[in-house]
């Protein structure tokens, strides 16, 4: 075999005189496995010693027949990988738990286990669900490219194929693997600066004006006359609010993220009263606008109608979204609350007039992301728009939010209305 050959097809049919470079390939494979080693001085994907060295990419290949499995073992090993070989789906299987490869090539034509059976078993375990799988197929039918692609495949090479176009196929699976480990490192990095920007604050804040209160009145008790009393104790019951809210938070998103996780939903036919929207909606803003001191900027727009929810998730939807268009905007400028009815649905709308997010932001919400923490002073951990969101998918509603930086914002929710 010619590694420099590029254009030389290097799998099709096995060989009936074995493999340039292995002795007897025929009885070259103990077992169900075989290594070869990458070459120690190369990195993979290219032939050039010269590169800094660096750990060698795992390639396993399941393919039944032993030719096939050497040629493609062999001709990555000539481009700095470390191949793994397996002759059938279930050691297959085994051998990627064990190794944990940085990619999979998989014949789907196989005894006892075929190429999907594999795939299906590997994106069921932990361990293997992410590792990158390309099919081995002599198949050119877009209905077997397609079930693959359905299983989760990331790839496939029709059988024959050179060189050039092995080597292309893994660089890109792996290329693209690690741009997927770049962006998730990165997003994972923002969100420890999040919560290391956010949460001691969150909590020291209301902690020190209740520890602080509390040691002046013990010892001033005697001769604080009522009125500063009276002040002092309502400081610190806002403080214990606030950290009673934020501990509340936590332990919501904790269980509906479970709830999500197990696929489960919230039954809304069976023993759940309507809410009234026109009575329930206004209480909840009205008490979120005076925690902020900014009663006289809301605006209530809310229609009389009725929404299948329970009260309860429904209460923490309203507030949650209320508290965030505050937050995000300055003292003077409205909050709109508002409802409406129309196709069966009750929409529920949140607009502020706050600084807006942009494109990128928008598609980044998640629980702690809070974006230019560091320019504009922000209370809360970041949990307030996912739990209504989280909780309204939970509902079977909609969720949309639509965003311009500098003009503001807008959270609308969608549920259905009794009897639809």
């Amino acid at each position: 075999m010619n590694a420099s050959a590029d254009t030389s097809r290097v799998v099709g049919q096995a060989p009936a005189g074995g493999v340039v470079g292995v002795s007897g390939s025929q009885n070259s494979v103990p077992g169900s496995e075989v290594r070869v080693p990458g070459s120690q001085n190369s990195e993979p994907g290219t032939r050039n010693p010269e590169r800094r060295q660096q750990r060698a990419n795992k390639v396993l290949i399941i393919d039944d027949t032993p030719d096939i499995r050497m040629i493609i073992a062999e001709s990555l090993s000539l481009f700095g990988f470390e191949a793994l070989t397996a002759e059938d789906g279930q050691s297959g299987i085994e051998l990627a738990e064990q190794e944990l490869p940085d990619l999979v090539i998989c014949d789907i034509t196989m005894p006892k286990l075929d190429g999907y059976g594999t795939l299906k078993a590997m994106r069921e375990r932990e361990a293997t669900a992410s590792i990158p799988f390309i099919f081995l197929t002599g198949a050119t039918e877009k209905s077997d490219i397609r079930r693959g692609m359905e299983l989760g495949a990331d790839d496939y090479l029709t059988k024959p194929f050179s060189h050039k176009e092995l080597l292309a196929a893994v660089n890109a699976r792996l290329e693209k693997q690690a741009e997927v480990r770049r962006l998730s490192d990165k997003r994972l990095n923002e969100l420890r600066g999040n919560i290391t920007l956010a949460l001691p604050h969150e909590l020291r804040t209301p902690l020190n004006g209740i520890m602080g209160l509390a040691q002046i009145m013990m010892e001033d008790y005697a001769t604080m006359p009522p009125a500063e009393i009276l002040e002092s104790s309502r400081f610190i019951h806002d403080s214990a609010l606030r950290l009673n809210r934020l501990i509340e938070n936590f332990l919501v998103y904790s269980q509906i993220e479970l709830m999500a996780s197990e696929s489960k939903v919230i039954d809304v036919t069976t023993g759940v009263k309507p809410v009234v929207v026109q009575e329930r909606v206004p209480e909840i803003a009205r008490k979120v606008a005076a925690r902020h001191k900014r009663e006289g900027d809301l605006l209530l727009k809310v229609c009389n109608a009725l929404l299948l929810a329970p009260v309860e998730n429904l209460s923490k939807i309203v507030e949650e979204l209320t508290d965030n268009a505050f937050k995000f905007s300055e003292p003077g400028k409205p909050v709109l609350v508002a409802a409406s009815t129309e196709g069966g649905l009750c929409h529920l709308t949140f607009t502020d007039k706050g600084r807006g997010m942009r494109p990128e932001q928008l598609s980044r919400i998640g629980p702690h992301m809070q974006f230019e923490r560091q320019t504009f002073e922000q209370q809360g951990a970041g949990l307030g728009l996912v739990i209504a969101k989280r909780l309204t998918e939970l509902l079977s509603g909609q969720f949309h939010v639509e965003s311009k930086v500098g003009q503001g914002t807008t959270v609308k929710v969608s549920f259905a209305t009794p009897g639809m």
